[in-house]
């Protein structure tokens, strides 16, 4: 062996502040994989068989392009290095499609396309959701292998082109390819930090589920002077279903959907963490969510509902006429415990129950982001802990699971891995919407963490 720790992390902060990091990701950020928008397969295809497969060809992987099992959908890419198979193998993921550009509504001299740096913030649609981060994460591999010589393990790096659509496709790419997939944990990165002054640590996520509530009363509108008081109003009836769904401050009030995983050694691990979404972030409700929560619990121990849109008539030009129906866009994230398969059937009982059981209830997509949790105490957890702590000198915010969702269930549930997910963003970035935004701290820091954490495992070997 040769090298030194201090030496990879060297070599990552030189690639940094050289600009190498920023022409690397420039390349990329300037291929608009718009994966929900229609005519951007070829995009995505570029990506993947160029963009991204010439880069890892450099350090030393066999790549594959292979096509979605769904075929209007994008490719993945599997790219391996096998250096020992004694050795433990690393899968490491990260998603090439972003969402649209949404070009006319970023501030005046900013794009989507093309990386501008303001003070700290890199400006660039993909910056960091999510090619900013899997790119930190393969400069870190490159870093360590030319200061070593090699890894010291092995690794295989997944890209898939579809994580903005609901990642489909993605389960059944892995049933195919399990062998070609196979490692001994997941090390990967997306979403934001808890603190972006601080290293966090997300060992799963919640699940996601979309659902409409739709109520039909009638055809077409009628004069409401004419017909007021006469005529039920469906806006009004939907308002009322959807106060039945939580109280005043947002507490959920279906039972089925009232976790009962929130443990004492998850309120442990939570103990000490505190969000801080950097500068632009909105200010917390304090008397908004679970009253017996802190915080932090609500997001990463509990579910939230949401509506996320409610329309009823012609808000845009609205006339005197009692609407014919109303529709309510909705959404729960839920973490571990909760079934998702019961989550509309117990929405449907509930109405029902409170007298709304004319309210046609409804999934809106076909994929369910389930939910995922890592125990802290996973000796792939601890080890990742202690390197990331060696490295930046203070201790990571662990948190057994992200608010938000992502295709996790596909790793610990198909492929049997332990999760291990360190993100490089913070929450105020901007991600799905304009004026998406790095942090350059936050990824310079990332690739020292990453580095070091890599370093090491090639030096101990498997955890635990």
């Amino acid at each position: 062996m040769t090298g030194t720790r201090d030496g990879a992390i060297a070599r990552a902060e030189k690639y940094f502040d050289d600009g190498g990091f920023l022409e690397e990701l420039q390349r990329r950020v300037a291929i608009a994989t718009t994966s929900q928008e229609q005519g951007s397969m070829p995009a995505l295809q570029q990506y993947v068989s160029g963009e991204m497969t010439q880069s890892l060809e450099k350090l030393g992987y066999d790549c594959t392009v292979l096509p979605n099992p769904r075929s209007e959908y994008g490719p993945f890419l599997i790219a391996r290095r096998v250096e020992d198979p004694s050795r433990p193998t690393v899968l490491t993921y990260g998603h090439g499609d972003v969402i649209r550009g949404q070009e006319e509504q970023w501030r005046a001299g900013l794009s989507p396309w093309k990386i501008v740096i303001e003070g700290d913030r890199m400006y660039g649609r993909g910056t960091a959701d999510n090619k900013g981060q899997h790119t930190i994460n393969i400069a870190a591999l490159a870093s360590v292998m030319q200061e070593r010589g090699s890894l010291g393990f092995n690794s295989t790096i997944l890209i898939e082109t579809g994580e903005e659509t609901g990642s489909p496709g993605l389960a059944d790419f892995c049933k195919a390819h399990k062998d070609a997939l196979k490692a001994d944990a997941l090390i990967a990165s997306d979403g934001p930090r808890l603190d972006h002054r601080r290293p966090t640590i997300f060992g799963g996520t919640r699940g996601t589920l979309n659902f409409n509530l739709k109520l039909t009363m009638r055809e077409g509108g009628h004069h409401s002077g004419n017909w007021g008081g006469l005529l039920a109003n469906p806006g009004i009836i939907m308002a009322h279903a959807l106060a039945t769904i939580t109280d005043e401050r947002g507490q959920i009030k279906v039972p089925e959907w009232r976790p009962k995983t929130l443990t004492n050694s998850i309120r442990a691990a939570l103990a000490d963490a505190h969000v801080d979404a950097g500068e632009g972030a909105p200010e917390i409700n304090e008397d908004w969510g679970e009253k017996s929560l802190t915080p932090v619990e609500r997001v990463f121990g509990w579910n939230s509902f949401e509506v996320l849109a409610f329309k009823t008539g012609n808000p845009d030009r609205p006339v005197n006429a009692i609407p014919p129906s109303a529709i309510a866009y909705c959404q729960l994230r839920f973490v571990v415990g909760t079934d998702p398969h019961d989550i509309v059937p117990a929405l449907r009982r509930h109405l029902e129950k409170h007298g709304f059981g004319q309210i046609q209830v409804e999934q809106a997509r076909d994929v369910i982001m389930n939910a995922t949790r890592l125990d802290p105490e996973n000796p792939w957890a601890k080890f990742a802990s202690s390197s990331i702590e060696k490295t930046a000198g203070q201790k990571p915010n662990m948190l057994p699971n992200l608010g938000g969702s992502l295709p996790n269930e596909v790793f610990t549930d198909i492929l049997g891995l332990p999760t291990v997910w360190v993100p490089h963003s913070y929450a105020a970035c901007s991600q799905h919407a304009p004026d998406e935004h790095l942090l350059a701290p936050v990824a310079r820091d990332g690739l020292r963490l990453m580095t070091g954490l890599f370093w090491d495992l090639g030096a101990q070997g498997r955890p635990g």
